[in-house]
């Protein structure tokens, strides 16, 4: 090991940062959050340098680099393109064993600058020893992928009741399991899920030996339209501590491979007119699992909101004082229309949108014709392909112009995506020549005449 990873307070101390460019105002920004008091010494420095020196308490000088401006320094930051600069200052430093960093000159260093996952109180460093700063920047990157805001705050929690758990459990060892239990159970659970006052009462109990409940908790999740790039990071972190997983017909199994290995998955999925597990019997099995004290993930196509059902499963789950978190995905509209370069609005064309059903709960179409036909809207229809013909035929007897242009959009955002155009006069007799199947998506509106030039991802699609 090279360099000895260390965590240098800083708050309220004098650092010199040499160097008044870009390069040292990137250094000094992490220098004026660790609350260092900056001194940046340069014959000119930038002005949002100069604002950030001021805001920290600091000193500019305005000339070259003299020894002396190491007085009283508790760290160096040799900041400039001046070669020979950078070297007289690491070997000044090196003298009066202050630590030095040099930019880009490992070699002249005694400390470096790793990159920083930053959830304060809790900070992660990454390093490559100067070797390979670029490869610790992606390392870190993942790593921000991985570890959501929120653990700030749970940190922030355990500092609260530090104190009160060390003299609660004088035993080291103790107090280690008493952590790890807090860290992997309900309690990180409300702090991650934003729930900071509920996690505190919890907390609160253990700690007083409070007997709880062993209550789950449910996670309806949106897992967009396919692609398993577009989950967000709440998403995948949820799905890889659940204990069960209930998914839909449209989770694509690229996406159901992300949830946790050895999660029981069932599957509810529904077909039109084909329900296998009719919508009660998922509400009942979401309350009834969340009982038994497991962590549920309800896994749906999209966004659990947008024709998703998911107002209807988390009724249930309140009814029953079930715990309940709503991660939205990214719904079918904006993600195949996005990936079939077809803007749901554009100055130009459309300055609304509006989302429709293909048919309501009693299995009909019987949709309000007169308010679809508004100029200057984009409409997208969805579950819409068994009632094409109708859709098209109503849109335009109450109005729309046969030419409107149209697309219908199939497994959009996989490698599997199929896009076909033409207008509502001729759409429904285009469909019907190829082997199109759900899951598909509608559009109608005049943005779709923007797909022959916006056309971006085609992966394997055979477009029409």
């Amino acid at each position: 090991m090279e360099f000895l990873p260390l965590f240098h307070n800083l708050r309220g101390s004098r650092v010199l940062v040499v160097g008044g460019g870009e390069i040292a105002l990137r250094k000094s920004r992490l220098l004026a959050d660790a609350g260092a008091v900056l001194r940046v010494v340069a014959p000119a420095i930038e002005p949002q340098l100069c604002a950030l020196i001021d805001s920290s308490g600091g000193e500019q000088v305005l000339r070259g680099y003299e020894e002396a401006d190491l007085q009283g320094c508790v760290l160096i930051i040799a900041a400039t393109d001046d070669e020979p600069l950078n070297a007289q200052v690491s070997a000044d430093a090196h003298r009066r064993c202050v630590p030095v960093n040099v930019v880009d000159a490992p070699a002249l260093c005694s400390v470096i600058f790793p990159a920083i996952v930053d959830r304060s109180p809790l900070v992660i460093a990454v390093s490559s020893g100067g070797d390979a700063p670029v490869l610790a920047r992606l390392i870190r990157a993942k790593l921000e992928t991985w570890i959501p805001s929120t653990y700030g705050q749970l940190a922030g929690l355990a500092a609260r009741f530090r104190a009160q758990v060390k003299g609660l459990f004088p035993d080291v060892q103790q107090r280690r399991a008493f952590w790890e239990d807090v860290f992997q159970g309900p309690i990180a659970d409300r702090q991650l899920a934003g729930q900071g006052a509920e996690a505190e009462r919890l907390l609160l109990a253990k700690i007083n030996g409070e007997a709880t409940l062993a209550t789950g908790e449910v996670y309806l999740v949106g897992a967009g339209p396919g692609d398993p790039d577009l989950l967000t990071f709440r998403a995948l972190r949820l799905m890889q501590q659940a204990d069960v997983v209930l998914y839909d017909r449209l989770v694509a199994p690229a996406i159901l491979e992300l949830c946790r290995r050895d999660a029981e998955r069932i599957y509810v999925g529904k077909r039109r007119a084909d329900h296998a597990v009719p919508q009660d019997q998922i509400n009942q099995q979401l309350v009834d699992l969340a009982k038994q004290g497991k962590r549920v993930v309800r896994l749906k196509g999209g966004d659990p909101f947008i024709f998703g059902r998911g107002g209807e499963e988390i009724e249930e789950l309140a009814a029953h004082g079930i715990p309940f978190q709503v991660v939205p995905g990214i719904t079918a509209a904006s993600g195949c229309a996005a990936y079939a370069g077809i803007p749901l609005t554009h100055r130009d064309y459309a300055q609304s949108v509006r989302f429709v059903t293909g048919h309501l709960k009693d299995g009909t179409s019987n949709l309000p014709w007169s308010d679809l036909v508004a100029p200057a809207q984009t409409l997208v229809f969805y579950m819409g392909l068994v009632g094409l013909p109708i859709i098209c035929e109503q849109l335009i007897r109450h109005g729309r112009s046969a030419d409107t242009p149209a697309a219908l959009i199939q497994q959009g955002t996989t490698t599997n995506q199929r896009v076909f155009t033409g207008t509502l006069g001729n759409l429904a007799t285009l469909v019907a020549e190829h082997a199109v199947h759900a899951p598909t998506l509608v559009i109608v509106g005049e943005v779709v005449l923007l797909r022959e030039k916006l056309a971006w991802f085609e992966g394997a699609q055979a477009e029409v």
